[in-house]
């Protein structure tokens, strides 16, 4: 790739009924934006036309058939429809979530064929998603079964990082999903991308225990002190900065979390509570551990809002700008490691 040429960020518009197109709109309204990339909607003409009309956004778009067409300079949207989907802010319909999936469906496309260079997804509705041909729980199942690796949820701002080793899973369901298998997994993935995709070379990550105060030695529990504990050791051994299992309910509150790059936490509400307490509108979602780029804003399609222009975009352009960064950092990891072996070659 040309040094000269901005980053091409895709797009996908997420539910049309929600705050997705709103936030991505006011975010290209400042149009400085367009100094750090080049951004690709995935949508089309009319339905961005409506949007911006009915909340108010002045915003100058560049309509193409092909992402091969998008102008550096210029807000491009690839017109993934010609029929014009009707629109009920705050209403979850089915054809609010259709047309969510065709739009991440074509910004994946292009992102798998390198048209694209990185991929930012607005919030969609997990519920009316579903369909016979997309069946996942959200973005983060389904670009796992699309893309290359070991997918990983991971919660990141400039100081905090929490990562999860169940994602979209019941609560009843999360202490049986974690084995060891799975918690070596998810802790090579998250050293792997704290290396490649933030440059710290030598992470220190800590671990939440799965029960009320780490199972008390057994007396709230057994899994924390018969799986997490021997692997965490065993990985420890093995030259893996990995600590714990902490106590959740003290570990944020009392600072802890400051002493590490990233933490991993056992469930979903046991990592992204604290996380969007601490973080909210500044946080980005981003799926580690994948061939592709993909980050999203850390909220969800905020139906009681939809339409009345009050969305803060804040978490979408941090999304934005983490995308890019993240991109650059992999690109300069992947020069410094390809040299070093070049010079390792050279030596034999």
């Amino acid at each position: 790739m040309q040094e000269s040429r901005k980053i091409k960020v895709g797009i996908s518009i997420g539910d049309l009924n929600g705050i997705g197109c709103e936030v991505i709109l006011k975010t290209f309204e400042d149009t400085r934006m367009l100094d750090f990339c080049t951004p690709v909607i995935f949508a089309s003409n009319k339905t961005i036309s409506h949007q911006k009309n009915e909340l108010g956004i002045t915003l100058n778009f560049n309509g193409i058939h092909d992402v091969a067409k998008a102008i550096d300079g210029k807000v491009n949207v690839v017109n993934v429809w010609k029929e014009t989907p009707k629109i009920e802010f705050g209403q979850e319909t089915k054809e609010g979530g259709e047309y969510a999936i065709k739009s991440l469906r074509a910004a994946l496309r292009a992102l798998k064929e390198n048209k694209i260079d990185v991929l930012v997804t607005a919030p969609i509705n997990k519920n009316n998603i579903q369909s016979e041909d997309f069946n996942f729980p959200g973005h983060t199942d389904f670009l796992a079964k699309e893309l290359e690796g070991e997918s990983l949820m991971f919660m990141i701002t400039d100081d905090l990082k929490v990562g999860l080793l169940t994602d979209h899973v019941a609560v009843k369901d999360a202490p049986i999903a974690i084995t060891p298998i799975l918690i070596r997994t998810k802790v090579r993935v998250i050293e792997k991308s704290l290396q490649k995709d933030f440059g710290i070379r030598r992470p220190k990550i800590a671990l939440l225990g799965i029960n009320p105060h780490s199972g008390d030695h057994g007396v709230i529990g057994k899994e924390d002190d018969e799986v997490m504990k021997p692997v965490i050791k065993e990985m420890s051994e093995a030259g893996h900065l990995v600590f714990g299992p902490y106590p959740a309910d003290s570990f944020f509150g009392s600072d802890t979390y400051k002493n590490f790059d990233a933490i991993l936490a056992a469930y979903h509400d046991q990592g992204l509570i604290p996380f969007k307490t601490l973080s909210f509108g500044n946080g980005v979602n981003f799926t580690a551990g994948l061939s592709k780029v993909r980050t999203s804003p850390d909220h969800g399609t905020a139906y009681e809002i939809a339409g009345k222009g009050k969305a803060d975009n804040n978490s979408f352009k941090e999304a934005l700008f983490k995308a890019i960064e993240i991109f650059g950092n992999r690109q300069e990891y992947r020069q410094l490691t390809e040299n070093q072996l070049q010079k390792q070659k050279v030596r034999r």
